[in-house]
């Protein structure tokens, strides 16, 4: 049987067992029964000895969330309500935390096996577990289990995942209980005073009633009674959306956003992605599905997918396709445009929210987000930067701490949120607002000024941007230009890949909108988890250490030099600074730039007008080239630490597991003494330095850097201005003999020994 008969198969067979659940659980009288007649279909319908619900709680002795066994058929019934697992405990509990399938054909082997005597389940060899996935959020784990080892194929995945998404949309529409499936914070909780911990993505402070960002999507319709009419269903719909992101780039309030308008101008570019589209029409078509439960099935996947990449800023773009998903189910549901009256002043509250779904809201009403997740790279914030609108993210729970049309204050600048402030909390609370707003109005007065230390020697403070309409922020900031320009990411978001022309033609426009202040171009840095979707790829163990950055551009010397072309004819007649990424050797770096001068050479042959200044850089990412250092010294113009990348490699650490995401600091001693040993080097040959990477954004481990002999650091536009109050009240030479004494402890961290510095001599941080 062929790849595609199979999947036409395992498509076909859940499209019948689904058939069986929608029309047998309406005869089903409790949720309990609903639950166990689930799981007797399941196992029947894959041939399975075992089949289990797990759900997802919050809170008992077991601390923040765990999954609790709700409806087995085949393992002892009276471990329902009883066995429970941590997430991320055992195979189940990897599954939820991952929000992806495992599929293990020897489970008792699996080293996350954990045993629980009062199921039964020893005679079972092999375990298939698929997450049940509603808008990003695990509701709980579906297993099928067997007595002989079994390798579950990827269209059984597939199919499981399917009934899956099936019983996230029952419990959405209350076939399922809500409640038997998500457990909240208690009512006497919600009675009480909250204060919620967060991450600012936009400083400022917002008071006003708590409004849900709800667009009321729940897909009831399942099963398609007629294909070729979903497929035209869809077809008309995607037209329908597209004119209406059309219409929505043509109102003038969007035009006066500017730059901004460029993350409508990438919804609609993805909204014409043929792939996409194409992946709907096909789950439609194959699995028999209605145009709805397509978008939902397609939207999940991609979440999975995405879910795997580790670079925080492209994981952000998953926010702007699930407001793409959004619309597109908007349109198909027909909810219509009409919105609930929205209070006079609001606190928006989301789980994840789309630059476009801001724009839908009333903006003299609104008066701050909160999110459980985002980040400062998020679309969604930088275009509140340009609203001037205080958001805030990564506030855990918040969407079951707060109730809707509970008096809330939204403090972004120091990462909190207050829920449900009594009456004198309240008012003093207000009065900080109007504190808050003066200090705010003080610290937009430091934009002006320039990095120096209190001994007069000049930090330069520059910014990481990806995208065109990233630029307006390094302005905005008063940064001193361009120290990482993501060349990946306009690659990322098109259809095809770019050619010379339409390259050179977006570094151009790089370059006016810096007005003079440098841009560092680095080379395309993809591969790994970081893939084109023009491109195929090959799955790798270790995509970080794999096929990635230089080593596909020296293996692919044309695309290289395509990129190298399109820069030097960007930057005609002023300065290119070009950097290289993931250089782990000399030679490597030698290489590339050979493939620079080819470039240049032939750009001088036709007659073409060179750059002023060419200056040549790599990024210091992979250990093995500190230990080359003198060489590689003698042959760049400047170096830039990737200090993401550097730390994962040292500490042999996965910076997207999140069971390690705090095991190793930054600041300890042997980072500290590399840091030092880097710039000592570089110092010496005469090579300019800086860093970009998680590090350079944090007033306290940047002041650290400093201490190290670090005079140039990079970081999103947003953490500019603290780390410019760190610049100026800080002595360099203070710090930088405080440091040295601290290189030779045998510390985990020497984060409070800093901390204290910084308090004693009065380092804003």
């Amino acid at each position: 049987m062929s790849a595609k008969d199979k999947k036409t198969s395992a498509w076909g067979g859940s499209r019948r067992l689904l058939k069986l659940l929608r029309d047998q659980m309406k005869g089903k009288s409790t949720n309990q029964e609903r639950l166990a007649h689930t799981v007797d279909l399941i196992a029947r319908d894959m041939t399975a000895e075992v089949c289990s619900i797990y759900v997802m709680r919050r809170g008992d002795h077991l601390g923040g969330e765990f999954l609790e066994l709700a409806a087995t058929m085949g393992l002892k019934p009276e471990a329902v309500y009883k066995t429970r697992l941590h997430k991320g405990e055992g195979i189940v509990g990897q599954c939820a935390a991952l929000a992806l399938p495992m599929a293990v054909s020897d489970a008792p082997r699996h080293p996350n096996f954990a045993y629980r005597p009062e199921t039964g389940e020893e005679p079972y060899q092999s375990m298939l577990g698929v997450p049940i996935l509603r808008s990003g959020r695990v509701l709980g784990v579906i297993a099928v289990q067997n007595v002989n080892q079994r390798h579950y194929d990827e269209e059984e995945v597939e199919a499981l995942e399917t009934i899956a998404m099936v019983l996230a949309e029952l419990i959405a529409g209350g076939a399922l209980s809500v409640t038997a499936l998500e457990a909240g914070s208690s009512q006497e909780e919600l009675e009480k005073p909250d204060r919620i911990k967060g991450l600012c993505l936009n400083e400022g402070i917002g008071i006003g009633k708590a409004v849900f960002h709800n667009r009321g999507i729940v897909i009831n319709r399942i099963i398609a009674d007629d294909i070729e009419e979903e497929v035209e269903r869809l077809e008309l719909t995607v037209k329908e959306m597209r004119s209406s992101i059309d219409e929505m780039l043509t109102r003038t309030d969007i035009a006066a956003l500017g730059e901004q308008r460029e993350v409508l101008e990438t919804y609609r570019m993805f909204a014409e992605d043929r792939g996409w589209v194409g992946k709907i029409t096909e789950a439609i078509r194959v699995g028999g599905m209605t145009a709805e439960a397509a978008v939902q099935k397609i939207q999940n996947e991609t979440r999975s997918r995405m879910s795997k990449i580790s670079d925080p800023y492209l994981r952000e773009r998953l926010a702007d396709l699930d407001d793409l998903a959004n619309r597109l189910l908007h349109h198909l549901l027909d909810l219509g445009e009409d919105k609930p009256e929205l209070p006079d002043a609001f606190i928006l509250l989301a789980r994840t929210l789309g630059p476009a779904e801001l724009l839908d809201y009333d903006w003299d009403r609104l008066k701050g987000v909160v999110l459980e997740e985002g980040s400062p790279t998020a679309h969604v914030a930088l275009v509140a930067q340009a609203l001037e609108l205080p958001i805030i993210g990564r506030c855990r729970d918040v969407l079951t701490r707060i109730r809707e049309g509970d008096t809330v204050v939204l403090d972004a600048s120091n990462d909190q949120v207050f829920a449900r402030p009594k009456d004198d909390v309240l008012r003093t609370l207000r009065t900080s607002v109007k504190d808050k707003k003066l200090r705010w109005a003080e610290t937009s007065a430091v934009r002006d000024l320039a990095p120096e230390s209190l001994d007069g020697q000049r930090i330069s403070l520059n910014v990481n941007v990806g995208l065109l309409m990233d630029l307006p922020h390094m302005h905005a900031s008063g940064a001193d230009g361009v120290g990482l320009y993501r060349t990946e990411v306009p690659f990322m978001v098109r259809k095809s890949f770019p050619g010379v022309s339409e390259q050179a033609e977006l570094y151009r426009k790089a370059m006016d909108r810096a007005e003079g202040k440098p841009v560092v171009f680095r080379t395309l840095d993809v591969g790994g988890d970081k893939v084109l979707p023009y491109w195929s790829s090959v799955a790798e163990e270790n995509p970080a250490m794999g096929w990635r950055a230089i080593r596909i551009g020296l293996d692919r010397p044309a695309l290289l030099r395509q990129q190298l072309r399109a820069l030097i004819r960007a930057c005609e007649g002023r300065q290119l600074n070009v950097m290289f990424p993931m250089i782990s050797e000399t030679a490597e770096f030698k290489s590339a730039k050979a493939l620079l001068n080819r470039e240049l050479e032939r750009e001088k042959t036709i007659g073409g007008v060179l750059p002023e200044e060419i200056r040549v850089g790599a990024m210091l990412e992979v250990p093995a080239l500190i230990w080359q250092l003198p060489a590689l010294c003698n042959e760049v113009d400047f170096l830039s630490v990737g200090s993401n990348d550097l730390l994962q490699f040292i500490f042999a650490t996965d910076r997207g597991n999140t069971r390690l995401a705090r095991r190793y600091d930054a600041l300890s001693p042997g980072v500290l003494r590399l840091m030092c040993n880097i710039a000592e080097n570089t110092h010496r040959a005469g090579v300019d330095l800086s860093l970009c990477g998680d590090m350079a954004g944090q007033p306290l481990e940047a002041m650290a850097l400093i201490g190290c002999g670090f005079r140039s650091l990079s970081m999103p536009a947003q953490q500019v201005v603290a780390t410019k109050k760190m610049v100026r009240s800080l002595d360099v030479d203070s710090i930088t003999e405080f440091v040295t004494t601290l290189l030779d402890r045998p510390d985990h961290s020497l984060r409070s020994e800093l901390e204290n510095y910084a308090k004693s001599s009065g380092v804003v941080i």
